[in-house]
């Protein structure tokens, strides 16, 4: 068939490229292709080059006949012909057909698809609850947008044939010069209003029935948002290719951002949790006990260990409970209480004697009687130190006024100062 038999050449490299073993079925070959394809997409910042050898082995490899070619003879086997070769073809077509046409999620595998501009993505806020964020929720939200129209293709005709626009000379932009003033001019340029900025128009009578010859429909689109356990508030969940479709225009996405709603108990600090709790004095001194409803509905008992005295401005830590790392959902951050102790406003004479009986004796005075004598007897008063500073400073400003009126030639100023 050959008339004569071809020299052995590399027969392991397209393999090697794909990153799967000799014998790895065609399943096996479409998964390695797919994901590496896409990671190495110039569009998506990735070498051309290997971006074409993946297409070339790829291509060689999914035809049953020249994988059997190459695995006999090799690389070069394919090269002098036999099996109709394996480079010469467009690697983005290739990319265009494996994903279905259109280049799956970069619009376009030919070269003219790498042109198409990219559609604006439309971000919503998502509100979501603390609770939706520590055991996770799915929110079902029903959206509109513009999608080509399914009976003109987004032709916007019948026909699939448009004309020029003669407004604008089918660029889809005019240029209108407004005089401001002698030898001022200021140029403006904006969407043409015959084209709507499309550059073409579309003859009346051959118009889409369905879509009015605008090309795009509106439909109604319902969206599973999957909140996971963990995420951050400001986290974006993306649907790609899920905004406003156009002509020629590669779809945008519809991006959802996280936003956490004040929670009137718990505060989040990356995977911690924390919580206020006031004991009173008798509490804090002789122990406590008491419930803690979790933001999963569980009930926590919370109480101090025998004989432990808890301290104003003290924290204790519950560790795992927390909230779930984002997706590592069973590893959890720590639960911190932070403890404030309620003193009484006064104690009566009998309540000072039997304190006294048991708590820690005061420490002892180290003045005589006769030193303590000599000494002067002091109030104490209860003071506002924020209100006490706002005093002082209004007072320092009115003697600051006063002395400036009490100055010589003080009112002439003034007077001088009005005129």
């Amino acid at each position: 068939m050959f008339g004569r038999a071809p020299k052995k050449s590399d027969n392991t490299r397209y393999y090697e490229i794909l990153g799967v073993s000799k014998n790895a079925a065609q399943d096996d070959l479409k998964k390695a292709y797919r994901k590496a394809a896409i990671k190495n997409h110039p569009d998506k910042g990735g070498d051309p080059e290997k971006f074409k050898e993946l297409a070339q082995a790829y291509e060689v490899l999914s035809d049953p006949e020249k994988r059997e070619i190459y695995d006999q003879y090799g690389e070069d086997a394919l090269k002098e012909g036999m099996g109709g070769g394996g480079g010469g073809h467009d690697p983005f077509d290739i990319f265009s057909s494996f994903f279905g046409g259109g280049g799956g999620p970069f619009g376009g595998g030919s070269s003219r698809g790498r042109r198409q501009r990219r559609g604006e993505d439309v971000v919503h806020p998502l509100k979501v609850s603390l609770e939706d964020l520590y055991s996770g929720t799915s929110k079902k939200l029903s959206l509109s947008r513009n999608a080509l129209c399914s009976k003109c293709n987004g032709k916007g005709s019948k026909s699939g044939a448009s004309m020029k626009c003669a407004g604008c000379q089918g660029t889809g932009v005019k240029v209108s010069i407004r005089h401001l003033g002698p030898s001022m001019i200021q140029q403006m340029q904006h969407a043409c209003n015959e084209c709507k900025g499309t550059g073409e128009t579309i003859n009346d009578k051959d118009r889409c029935p369905q879509c009015k010859g605008e090309k795009v429909v509106q439909e109604k689109k319902v969206l599973e948002v999957v909140v996971e356990k963990g995420m951050q508030n400001g986290q974006k969940i993306t649907f790609p290719g899920e905004a406003d479709e156009a002509p020629d225009t590669v779809t945008g996405d519809i991006v959802f951002v996280l936003q956490q709603k004040e929670h009137p108990k718990f505060k989040r600090k990356a995977e911690d949790l924390f919580v206020e709790h006031t004991l009173s004095l008798t509490e804090a001194l002789c122990g406590f006990q008491y419930v803690l409803a979790h933001l999963d509905g569980r009930q926590l008992l919370i109480k101090s260990n025998p004989g432990e005295v808890i301290k104003p401005d003290s924290y204790k830590a519950i560790n795992d409970e927390g909230m779930p790392l984002y997706q590592r959902p069973f590893m959890k951050g720590n639960l911190y209480i932070h403890f404030t102790v309620d003193f009484p406003e006064s104690l009566s004479l009998d309540q000072v004697k039997a304190l006294e009986a048991v708590l820690p004796a005061k420490p002892s005075s180290q003045l005589t009687d006769m030193e303590l004598d000599e000494c002067e007897e002091t109030t104490l008063n209860d003071v506002n130190m924020e209100e006490e500073s706002r005093r002082k400073q209004q007072q320092a400003q009115q003697e600051a006024y006063d002395e400036d009126d009490d100055m010589p030639g003080g009112a002439q100023r003034v007077q001088c100062a009005q005129q």
